[in-house]
């Protein structure tokens, strides 16, 4: 399985970008969002990503971190949605819009994805209404932006959603990877470092 690819843009399409990777390109669907973020062709970039293996087929999507990576597999897990409906839903809406959304049974935010009509979004709102609290509080969003000691943007580390995505990647469900990096984040204070929360985080699983 891959879960990160690092290389050279070769050129970027509607709705996917190709990797080359020491002469090998992939092809990486991604959101409207991710896609318009993409560096130039030519220049290097990092993409997290969720592999989807298929009898017919092995396709990847690309994430521009782990949080949003794992916010796809979070809107996946609702009946109906498929990989291209939560790729909609992620090119209209940050990971802190589709919570705020869910949290305040928002439909019409969710319908503004192409392709999602009211019953689907109103499904994801339903079926997400008791995720979207625990994700929030663990991190699980967009970096926010900090600002360097000469005034320029640099993106804060998002170390909940790194810890978060480790320990599923160990085997852990979304859900109870959340709920213990939570808890580690509340013992440890802000600005843990990622082991520290995947540390204090297995602690909380295995109690």
């Amino acid at each position: 399985m891959i879960g990160k690819l690092t290389g050279v843009l070769d050129a970027v399409a509607a709705d996917s970008a190709i990797v080359d990777v020491q002469g090998v390109g992939y092809i990486v669907h991604a959101s409207a969002q991710v896609l318009a973020h993409l560096p130039s062709p030519g220049e290097r970039v990092t993409l997290w990503i969720e592999t989807a293996v298929r009898e017919d087929a092995i396709t990847l999507y690309g994430f521009a971190d782990p949080a949003d990576k794992l916010w796809f597999k979070l809107l996946t897990s609702v009946q109906g949605v498929g990989a291209k409906a939560a790729l909609a839903v992620q090119s209209v809406l940050s990971a802190e819009d589709i919570a705020r959304a869910v949290m305040l049974a928002d439909v019409a935010a969710v319908t503004r994805a192409n392709g999602v009509g009211k019953k689907l979004a109103e499904r994801i709102v339903n079926e997400l209404k008791d995720k979207v609290p625990a994700f929030g509080a663990a991190g699980l969003r967009p970096p926010t932006p900090a600002l360097s000691g000469k005034g320029k943007q640099v993106a804060a580390p998002d170390h909940a959603g790194d810890a978060v995505s480790a320990l599923v990647n160990l085997g852990y469900g979304l859900s109870d990877a959340s709920r213990a990096v939570q808890a580690a984040a509340q013992k440890s204070g802000d600005g843990a470092p990622v082991e520290a929360l995947i540390r204090l985080g297995l602690s909380e699983l295995m109690k």
